[in-house]
């Protein structure tokens, strides 16, 4: 449940923080005054979407951080939601403290609170609404049709892929094997074949100064006076010198090591030789090779992977009346499965339509309509077999045959029967928010309207924004938001209203400052007769999970 809600800048609202309980609290206060902004400050902290036009004139951010506790796998926990708005677009979102995505807020947040805005029960005008209504109401898992639905995708998106008709098949069968043909007559050797043909190709272009240069090696290290002949006559002259304990040592290395190199060279020397007709077929070779890469790839990686990738596109094409044969037997075996999936979810809604009409109607018996007569229908079992057009219907008065919600309900009789769908399907999450549900009712339905709240507040946290007295009064707990100007400013506050200023607070709401006297006698008779003490709110509740 919301237990504490913090908000600076948003609105006409400058700084406040409220505590909050279980049960059913009214939001009363005249137009105007910010009591929207309570509900507005809840749906940012939850990741609803935000305008920067709620910031308040002259500061640069809002921000709202609330407290909620739930049950926790190890007893209760707090978990902290905040949001910061500012001015320039940029949006900040926190849980418990650390940041986080909007949506991560939003997904936490809609475990938590369930809103209802002031236009929520339009949403009932929605065939998807209805079908989801319903879909709660009888615990239908949809998973299996859902998961039936994305097989025949998948295998339609496969057959559509093998190509569109016969004649364009055999012109991508044409190219591909071409490119395929191509490639693999070309019998690429590997990724590196270029470079490899790239440096042989570097010898063989200059032999003449290749075999100078090792020539030229050869002298300088093995002829006459070259350094294996002056490294021996080093050696010898220092034959007979003590004082020198390595330089023999280190100069006999050296002998040996020139003499290895110098017959190294000889033979890099003696085994170099032209070779015109070789040279001539690596040039060819890396023209073919540079050719297949301007046309398929930046180099031959690319064109061995094009290659195979084309070479299974030919295949499959080729195997096309196989493939296809196979395709439309697994489509058949996944029709049939997803027609079993939708009769399943089809006969489970077909089944429950009539408990879930019977209850809304029972529900709105005691919301002041009486000959309320409610049908939910759903698509039959040939034509729907899923059941997927779910239509609520209503006849509010005797001797009417109920039409669609959508023809025949007035927005009183929306809200109610929103919230008698709210009362039967009671669930979590455990704190609930209504802005202005009450809206276009009066008189006795004003009256099971406040008393219906109630009943959800002891099951649930509920929150109310409300002009009707009948609903301030059936309220366990109460808040007044009001305005003041000050220097030409306004600033909006909200307060917990004490038992002892709740008969002056319902009396504002029944006359607006007229006939005071009178106003407070129908006040105090209101908060008596519809029981609000402040306290029973916590009875029977659940902390939600």
């Amino acid at each position: 449940m919301l237990v504490e809600l913090s908000i600076e800048n948003l609105g006409i609202i400058e700084s406040s923080r409220l505590t909050f309980h279980d049960g059913f609290t009214a939001f009363t206060g005249e137009t105007g005054a910010g009591k929207t902004m309570l509900v507005e400050a809840i749906n940012l902290v939850c990741g609803r979407r935000a305008e920067t036009s709620v910031i308040r004139d002259g500061a640069d951010e809002a921000h709202v951080e609330a407290r909620f506790v739930r049950m926790g796998d190890d007893g209760e926990e707090e978990v902290i939601l905040s949001r910061t708005l500012h001015r320039e677009g940029r949006s900040r979102a926190y849980i418990n403290g650390r940041m986080a995505t909007v949506a991560a807020l939003s997904e936490l947040g809609e475990e938590l609170v369930d809103i209802h805005g002031q236009h929520a029960h339009q949403r009932l005008m929605s065939a998807a609404a209805q079908r989801e209504a319903l879909d709660i109401f009888g615990a239908i898992d949809r998973s299996p049709l859902v998961a039936a639905r994305e097989a025949v995708t998948e295998i339609d998106a496969l057959l559509g892929a093998l190509g569109g008709d016969e004649k364009s098949r055999a012109r991508e069968i044409d190219l591909l094997s071409f490119q395929c043909d191509e490639i693999e007559t070309a019998r690429i050797v590997s990724a590196d074949e270029d470079e490899v043909l790239s440096r042989e190709e570097d010898v063989l272009s200059d032999v003449a100064k290749h075999q100078e240069s090792l020539q030229r090696a050869v002298a300088l290290l093995s002829h006459d006076g070259g350094a294996v002949e002056t490294l021996g006559e080093a050696l010898r002259a220092l034959s007979s010198v003590t004082s020198l304990d390595s330089v023999p040592e280190r100069l006999s290395a050296l002998l040996a090591e020139a003499t290895d190199l110098a017959h190294t060279v000889r033979g890099a020397a003696e085994g170099v030789e032209e070779n015109p007709e070789r040279l001539e077929e690596i040039r060819l070779r890396r023209q073919l090779l540079r050719d297949l890469m301007r046309k398929y790839g930046d180099s031959l990686a690319d064109v061995i992977a094009f290659g195979a990738e084309a070479r299974s596109r030919l295949d499959e094409l080729t195997g096309y009346a196989e493939r296809v044969s196979q395709l439309e037997t697994e489509r058949a075996a996944a029709l049939k499965a997803l027609r079993t999936a939708q009769l399943k979810v089809g006969n489970a809604r077909r089944s429950v339509a009539a408990g879930l009409a019977s209850q809304v109607e029972e529900r709105l018996r005691v919301l002041a309509l009486p000959n309320a007569h409610v049908q939910v229908s759903v698509g039959d079992a040939d034509s729907d077999p899923a059941g997927e057009s779910v239509v609520f219907m209503l006849a509010a008065n005797p001797g009417s045959a109920p039409q669609p919600l959508t023809k025949v309900a007035s927005g009183g009789e929306l809200a109610r029967v929103m919230l008698a769908l709210r009362l039967v399907l009671i669930s979590e999450p455990g704190t609930m928010v209504f802005d202005e549900v009450d809206a276009g009712i009066g008189g006795a339905a004003a009256v099971a309207v406040a008393t219906a709240l109630r009943e959800l507040g002891v099951h649930h946290q509920v929150f109310a924004v409300t002009h009707l007295a009948q609903v301030a009064a059936s309220a366990h707990h109460h808040i007044s938001v009001s305005k003041t100007v000050r220097a030409g400013k306004t600033y909006g506050s909200a307060a917990v209203v004490t038992p002892d200023q709740r008969p002056a607070e319902v009396a504002r709401m029944l006359s607006g400052g007229v006939a005071d006297d009178s106003a407070l006698a129908h006040a105090q008779d209101l908060l008596s007769k519809l029981g609000s003490s402040g306290s029973d709110g916590k009875k029977k509740r659940k902390t939600p999970k």
